[in-house]
C-alpha cells in the first residue's frame, strides 16, 4: 500500500511538470506535452489500481497549486485530473459474470466494462470540458466573441492577405468568420480533447499490457457497441445548436464529441469487416492516409457508417475471422 502511495505521488508531480511545461518551449515540443499530460495517470491507475490515480491527481493538482496559482490548479483538477480519475475507474471496473458474453474473461469469470461505454463516457466528458473551457475563456457571450475574435485575426487574418494577393480581410468577413468560430470552436474543442484522452487511454493499456500489469484482458475494439441512446444524444445536441446563446455553444461541443465517438464506431466497423482479408493491412492504412489528408469529409462518411451499424448491424451480417487469442494479464509481479 505505501508503493502505491508513493507511485501516484511521483504520477502526480510527473503529470504537473508535463501539464505546466506544455506552456513553454517550441511549438511541436508544446503539441506532444498537451498530448501525453493525462499518460501518468493513466498508467498510474492501469497498473496499481484506481485509487493510485486518485492519490496522482490529488498529489498532481497539490504540486500545480504550490507551483502556479489556485486557478491554474482549478484548471489542472478539472482537466485531466478528474476526467482521468473516472476513465480510469470505468477501465478497472467489473463484475461477477452471469454467463458467456464479448466483455467477460473467461479465464476469471469476470465481466469488464465494456468499450463502448467508456467511448461514450469519453465523449460526454469532452463536452462537459469543452463547455467549461468557453465559460472560461468568456464568462459571458461579449467576452467569449471578443476572444474568438482576437483568435480568429491572429490565425486566419496574415494568411487570408497572403492567398488573397494582399487584400485585407474586410470587417464584413471577419465578423462572418467570428460567427462561425463561435460554434465550431467548442465542438473542436471537445473532439481535440476527447482524441487526447482517449489515445492516452490506449497508450496506457498497451504499456501495462506489455509489462503484464493491465488488470483486465485487451478488449476486441473492433466489436465495441455503443448503447441503445447514443444517436438520440447526438440528435438532441444536434438540434440544441439552433438554440442562441450558451445552450447552442454547448450542444456545438457535444455534438462535436458524439460525432467523433461515431466517426471511431465507423472504423471499428471497419477493422472488423475487413478481418482475415488478405488486402486488410493496404486498406486500412489508405484509409487512415485519406482521412489525414480529407479529415472532414472522409470522416463524415465513417461517422454515417458508425451511425448505421447501429441500425442494421453491419459486423453481424458480414463474415469475420475472429481476433486473435490473447494470454491473460500477468499480475503476478
Amino acid at each position: 500500500m505505501r508503493g502505491n502511495y508513493l507511485i501516484g505521488f511521483a504520477a502526480g508531480i510527473v503529470t504537473a511538470v508535463v501539464f505546466l511545461s506544455a506552456t513553454t518551449g517550441s511549438v511541436p515540443m508544446r503539441v506532444l506535452l498537451f498530448l501525453l499530460t493525462p499518460l501518468p495517470l493513466f498508467l498510474a491507475g492501469f497498473g496499481w489500481g484506481w485509487g493510485t490515480t486518485v492519490i496522482a491527481a490529488i498529489a498532481g493538482t497539490l504540486a500545480t497549486a504550490v507551483l502556479t496559482t489556485v486557478q491554474v490548479a482549478t484548471i489542472f483538477a478539472i482537466s485531466p485530473a478528474i476526467p482521468s480519475i473516472i476513465l480510469t475507474y470505468l477501465v478497472t471496473l467489473n463484475r461477477p459474470a452471469t454467463g458467456p458474453g464479448p466483455d467477460v474473461d473467461p479465464n476469471t469469470r469476470l465481466e469488464w466494462y465494456p468499450v463502448g461505454r467508456i467511448v461514450v463516457w469519453a465523449a460526454a466528458i469532452s463536452g462537459v470540458m469543452a463547455l467549461i473551457a468557453m465559460v472560461l475563456i468568456g464568462p459571458d457571450l461579449d467576452t467569449l466573441r471578443q476572444e474568438v475574435k482576437k483568435l480568429v485575426e491572429t490565425v486566419f487574418k496574415a494568411q487570408f492577405e497572403s492567398i488573397n494577393g494582399g487584400k485585407a480581410l474586410s470587417d464584413a468577413d471577419l465578423e462572418r468568420l467570428v460567427d462561425v468560430g463561435m460554434y465550431i470552436l467548442p465542438a473542436a474543442t471537445a473532439l481535440s480533447w476527447m482524441l487526447t484522452v482517449l489515445l492516452n487511454l490506449w497508450l496506457a493499456g498497451r504499456i501495462a499490457l506489455a509489462s503484464g500489469r493491465l488488470p483486465r484482458p485487451w478488449p476486441d475494439i473492433p466489436s465495441m457497441r455503443f448503447p441503445r441512446f447514443t444517436p438520440l444524444i447526438l440528435a438532441v445536441a444536434s438540434l440544441a445548436t439552433f438554440i442562441p446563446g450558451y445552450v447552442a455553444l454547448g450542444a456545438s461541443a457535444f455534438s462535436g464529441a458524439f460525432y467523433f465517438a461515431y466517426v471511431l464506431m465507423g472504423l471499428a466497423v471497419i477493422h472488423y469487416i475487413t478481418r482475415g482479408q488478405p488486402w486488410r493491412s493496404f486498406a486500412l492504412w489508405a484509409l487512415y492516409v485519406v482521412l489525414l489528408v480529407l479529415s472532414t469529409g472522409i470522416s463524415v462518411l465513417i461517422a454515417l457508417l458508425g451511425l448505421v451499424e447501429g441500425i442494421v448491424s453491419i459486423r453481424g451480417r458480414a463474415k469475420s475471422l475472429p481476433p486473435p487469442p490473447r494470454p491473460p494479464p500477468d499480475n503476478s509481479s
